[in-house]
């Protein structure tokens, strides 16, 4: 390649600090600026000057690590003038590949700049790429399309949080960790009946714990094998036994396809009634199912009563469609903490469907 004026050099040439300490051995140590110096590739790289006399590579000396060797022992008097290493001089000035190493990537950022850009190809948005230690596969950072005009900073907190916490930011890119849920409910258990029957579906204190306040329970899609209504009790012993007294106050209401509507409703019984009117029984094929979502507010408060709040739809017995919605309270003294429910019907059993817990934290 052809250059006006002075063609430039690369390459990084380096005059190593002085060897003072001539003390009659033939090894010494290569120093550049104070530390261990081994920037080099092979010993044709060095000028070594020695009282005054430019010494021949290999023939006078070698090098190996940061240690330089001269062919036989120096004497005391002897001078070692100066070491210059010449770089490798590059033909176009350009790195060969994987010759980079970490010493010579020091990025630094400014409070104009980063110290580091990723750039896109104007098709492609720029992409950060790291890979595992085998370099065979990995994950990728990437920028937002052009069309989002996105200019933004995220500053990542001083830690790494705690176990299950996620980061969240402040609304100007400052992140911080704080605990996963924020009043969204999250999954915690399902029951699938996909063949056969079962008598009823409990969720005990396995998932009804202090780590939630709120639960939900949907219960989707399910059916059951003879007309009859949906019940709920709870527990206080973890399942053990389920209150059956009548402290069960309740009213449920269903509006149905023929315009008319059904209320049922006690002051007092063994269990919640959650459909006012009995659901149909399923059939063979498959062809009535129900879907309800029952609310279960705060069941571990020692100084509330027990409530919960139902809605959902089911095909009555009269095979009619009806909208269901209702809720009650468990009056009793409520120093009891609940911490198990069980999902029952007054005849058969419950077929197919899927019957999932979730709980919320505040």
């Amino acid at each position: 390649m052809a250059y006006i004026g002075k063609t430039p050099i690369t390459g990084n040439f380096v005059k190593l600090d002085a060897i003072s300490v001539v003390n009659g051995q033939a090894g010494y140590t290569m120093n550049n600026g104070g530390s261990a110096f081994t920037d080099y590739e092979n010993v044709n790289q060095f000028l070594v000057s020695l009282n005054g006399i430019l010494q021949a590579p290999t023939d006078s000396f070698t090098v190996s690590g940061s240690t330089l060797t001269f062919a036989s022992n120096l004497s005391t008097g002897d001078v070692i003038d100066f070491v210059i290493v010449l770089g490798n001089t590059l033909d176009i000035g350009t790195p060969s590949d994987a010759t980079v190493t970490q010493a010579k990537t020091n990025f630094v950022s400014t409070s104009s700049a980063a110290g580091l850009q990723i750039k896109g190809d104007g098709t492609t948005d720029g992409t950060l790429q790291l890979n595992c230690s085998q370099n065979s596969h990995g994950i990728k950072l990437k920028s937002p399309a052009h069309s989002a005009g996105a200019s933004y900073t995220l500053t990542f907190p001083n830690n790494d949080g705690d176990a299950n916490q996620v980061l969240t930011t402040d609304g100007s890119g400052v992140l911080s960790f704080a605990d996963a849920g924020g009043g969204a409910f999250e999954k915690l258990v399902t029951t699938n009946i996909t063949s056969g029957a079962v008598t009823n579906v409990t969720f005990d204190n396995t998932y009804i714990t202090s780590t939630y306040r709120d639960y939900r329970i949907i219960c989707s899609n399910f059916e059951v094998s003879a007309d009859s209504y949906f019940y709920m009790r709870i527990s206080s012993d973890n399942g053990s036994n389920f209150l059956s007294a009548n402290n069960y106050k309740y009213a449920s209401r269903s509006y149905k396809s023929d315009g008319t509507t059904n209320s049922q409703a006690s002051n007092g019984t063994g269990e919640f009634r959650m459909t006012a009117d009995t659901m149909k029984d399923g059939g063979s094929p498959s062809d009535h199912t129900s879907s309800i979502i029952i609310d279960i507010f705060d069941p571990l408060n020692t100084n509330t009563c027990f409530s919960a709040s139902w809605r959902g739809f089911f095909t009555s017995g009269s095979s009619l469609a009806c909208g269901l919605y209702g809720g009650g309270f468990y009056d009793a003294n409520p120093s009891s903490a609940f911490n198990a429910i069980k999902l029952f019907l007054n005849s058969g059993n419950l077929e197919l469907g899927s019957y999932t817990l979730y709980g919320r934290k505040i």
